[in-house]
């Protein structure tokens, strides 16, 4: 096995007491192995499927397969009809908690939705009324338009503002927030790609501050009884259950929920109800995911989804224009 570094070390003594555990970390991080592709069905799901796939997991939304290893989904004529989108399955775990959210759903926000993966997941499972994706980096826009349009994910609008904008403008609006927060990415280790400097402290640390900045201003846009997704692609302890903490002090109607399907992956590092997946799962190569709930429960002014939607729309028209 490669020689892992210090800071990889530090941080695989914080995660895992067990000397098996850490070792079995990080193995997975400096020799990567493959992970199965995964695919999640936009259109209906055909009776046969067009690729082999492995048995699902206890957890695993019907609408989601998990194609044996070696298999290319993204080559396949169904993928550029619009017919599946290519995902992680660590990103099917982190959004698996949306399917515990009752519906009706009328409005679904998604604050950080480029490539579009988490959006796409949150319209088939809630069906809302009204998607929207934000991306506030520029250039990621394309790749997030392009994949919406290609799936069919419809109603919905994609913009780019800076979440405090969308908390000042709309807020107590949405009944599910999706916060796919930026992170250093240390799971991408687990795939054979780079993440130069993922696990050193000022990154880390700069890293939880925005995700802090971000999760605060989409809070405020969640309406009494909605709910808050948040959900990383990172190992550290400061980016997923020290920010969730530090949320709860400053925004304490709001209530962590816990997920029966997902008891088994129940984080130690808090005794509030979150989970994770590591690489060493051999499921995907990891995720942090937790679901809160607004508490408030005074009734909130019905939003005019039309009037949102219609002003995105023209909005997001002058940006790309």
């Amino acid at each position: 096995m490669e020689k892992p570094s210090n800071l990889l070390l530090k941080v695989s003594r914080r995660l895992f007491a067990n000397l098996d555990e850490r070792e079995s970390f990080i193995e997975a991080l400096v020799n990567p192995q493959p992970f199965q592709p995964s695919i999640l069905w936009c259109q209906d799901k055909p009776d046969m499927s067009p690729f082999p796939v492995e048995i699902p997991t206890d957890w695993q939304p019907q609408f989601i397969d998990r194609l044996c290893l070696g298999e290319k989904p993204g080559q396949h004529p169904l993928h550029e009809q619009g017919y599946f989108y290519c995902l992680d399955f660590s990103s099917v775990f982190a959004s698996s908690t949306l399917l515990t959210i009752p519906q009706p759903v009328r409005l679904v926000f998604d604050m950080c939705a480029a490539p579009g993966g988490k959006s796409i997941f949150a319209w088939k499972a809630l069906q809302p009324d009204l998607l929207i994706s934000n991306e506030v980096i520029g250039k990621r826009l394309g790749m997030l338009i392009s994949n919406l349009k290609r799936c069919h994910i419809s109603p919905s609008t994609v913009v780019n503002r800076d979440s405090s904008i969308f908390a000042e403008m709309i807020p107590f609006s949405s009944n599910l927030v999706i916060v796919d927060a930026p992170c250093t990415g240390q799971s991408l280790l687990a795939k054979g790609e780079k993440a130069p400097g993922c696990f050193h402290p000022t990154a880390i640390n700069k890293s939880a501050n925005r995700q802090k900045r971000i999760i605060a201003n989409s809070a405020k846009l969640v309406s009494h009884q909605g709910y808050l997704a948040y959900m990383t692609c990172t190992y550290s302890s400061e980016e997923n259950e020290q920010v969730c903490e530090w949320f709860l002090e400053r925004f304490p109607h709001f209530q962590a929920l816990e997920i029966s399907h997902l008891a088994k992956y129940q984080s130690h590092l808090t005794t509030m109800p979150c989970y994770r997946m590591f690489p060493q799962d051999r499921l995907g190569a990891g995720a942090f995911t937790v679901l809160f709930k607004n508490t408030y429960e005074d009734e909130d002014k019905e939003i005019n989804l039309d009037t949102i939607s219609s002003y995105y729309i023209y909005q997001n028209i002058k940006k790309l224009s």
